[in-house]
């Protein structure tokens, strides 16, 4: 089992910056695959960044170039870098991983990022 658990999320105005993070602990070995999603009132839950054990980095075209997402290894942790924060950004933002071999997919609780004046 992996546990994720999201922090750093809360309330800035447009224009903003805000990092959030999501901490991984228990069976964390073979993980492949970060990624953070978001989730809006009444909208899908969407891909905003993945990271792969590589390095290689993919982004929703709605957040290139103002996101940025990077991980240490050391620490178990993925980050989430957001800058020029839009009201559009407003969500509850969830942090995901897989692992070699499960079919599985392990989310954490989320964190809310609330964008306004």
């Amino acid at each position: 089992q992996v546990q994720l658990v999201e922090s750093g999320g809360g309330l800035v105005q447009p224009g903003g910056s805000l990092r959030i993070s999501c901490a991984a602990s228990g069976s964390i070995f073979g993980i492949y695959f970060l990624g953070w999603y978001r989730q809006a009132p009444g909208k899908q839950r969407e891909l905003v960044a993945g990271i792969n054990t590589g390095g290689s980095t993919n982004y929703a075209d709605s957040v290139k170039g103002r996101f940025t997402i990077s991980r240490d290894n050391a620490k178990n942790t993925v980050y989430l870098q957001m800058n020029s924060l839009k009201p559009e950004d407003t969500a509850v933002y969830y942090c995901k991983a897989l692992k070699h071999g499960e079919r599985y997919e392990y989310w954490g609780q989320g964190t809310q990022v609330t964008v306004s004046s």
